[in-house]
């Protein structure tokens, strides 16, 4: 599969509901994990328990959308809006952009940008 397929099969994945099912194939096991400039979180089991954190505070998914998506080379870009409703914060419409860096048909490093 190209990077543009396999960026459409994760975004298609968490637009379905399947986001950790696909995290589990397509993430390598030494993955990286960053939110705007945060220090990065390392490895597949940590970010693993990240994801599940936050999936666990999401009290209700609204809808979501990939506004735009490119790849090149061996990286991709996808351009989100989501609305959730979280635990303890309610109803909120989140933006952002997620930059992968693939080899070997896994994300070997994911960053997030957003507000």
């Amino acid at each position: 599969m190209s990077i543009a397929e396999l960026d459409k099969k994760l975004n298609d994945a968490v637009l379905s509901g399947k986001a950790m099912e696909a995290f589990e194939e397509l993430y390598a096991d030494d993955v990286i994990m960053q939110e705007n400039a945060d220090a990065e979180y390392v490895g597949k089991d940590f970010n693993r328990k990240r994801e599940e954190d936050f999936f666990a505070s999401v009290e209700a998914w609204h809808g979501g959308a990939v506004l735009a998506a490119a790849a090149h080379g061996d990286v991709s870009f996808s351009e989100w809006e989501m609305t959730v409703t979280l635990k303890g914060v309610g109803k909120i419409t989140m933006n952002q952009v997620a930059v992968r860096r693939w080899k070997n048909g896994k994300i070997v490093h994911e960053r997030f940008y957003h507000k």
